[in-house]
């Protein structure tokens, strides 16, 4: 099937992905920025014990639930496999916790459609709109470095979540790795596509919330131990 030009492109053919594990106190902003900017939503509910999935449903997405909860990696395929089957032309890969900007996300899927790009990442080092603090901008740059050495990809942020991918090569995506392991997996999977690429400036926002939902020093600890023995 030809792919949409730039100008035939349509935002209602581009699908947000969010997975989300209790996420109810942000879930519901999250879901209404993406869609009054006119974007599909599809909120992976990854065994909440919250009211994540009524709060997203209600702001608008599209909402699948797992059973049990499986983790992050697990939650993105499932919402992958979903978008490509409701005939998405690309995917957006988007945090439920608010650290993600819905306009970052919007010039990255213009590049991507402007230069018919397989795939774009966002990199919170492209540009100084992120304070990471000390400690998690060196595990963040080891990461990148691990990550260029475990997939040839000369990325400057291997561990960002906002992805823009396109629907071809978004279909090669077979995640089996969860934790932060999966950022890496996904990395080296979309590698493999050989697909043309671009890492895009986004702001991630570090709010009291995202910190003590995992955004803190532990998270990094997990990053290394994820790097180092998975």
């Amino acid at each position: 099937m030809p792919r949409a030009t730039a100008a035939e492109f349509r935002r209602a053919d581009a699908w947000f992905v969010v997975p989300a594990f209790n996420e109810g106190p942000v879930i519901g902003g999250v879901v209404h920025e993406v869609r009054a900017a006119g974007f599909p939503v599809v909120v992976v509910d990854d065994a909440s014990s919250d009211a994540s999935g009524d709060l997203a449903r209600a702001a608008g997405a599209v909402v699948v639930r797992h059973a049990t909860n499986l983790g992050q990696g697990a939650a993105l395929q499932t919402g992958i496999e979903f978008a490509l089957r409701r005939g998405a032309a690309y995917v957006l890969t988007f945090d439920a916790d608010g650290q993600h900007q819905v306009e970052d996300a919007v010039a990255m899927l213009s590049l991507a459609a402007t230069n018919d790009l397989g795939f774009v990442f966002g990199s919170r080092f492209l540009d100084d709109r992120t304070d990471t603090g000390t400690l998690k901008r060196l595990v963040l740059r080891f990461a990148a470095w691990f990550t260029r050495h475990s997939t040839g990809m000369r990325l400057t942020d291997a561990h960002n979540g906002l992805r823009v991918i396109r629907a071809d090569v978004a279909a090669q995506v077979d995640l089996h790795q969860n934790r932060m392991a999966h950022a890496t997996e996904i990395v080296r999977q979309l590698g493999r596509t050989r697909a043309p690429w671009a890492e895009y400036p986004v702001h991630v926002l570090y709010t009291d919330y995202s910190r003590g939902k995992g955004q803190s020093l532990w998270n990094s600890v997990n990053i290394l131990v994820d790097l180092m023995f998975r």
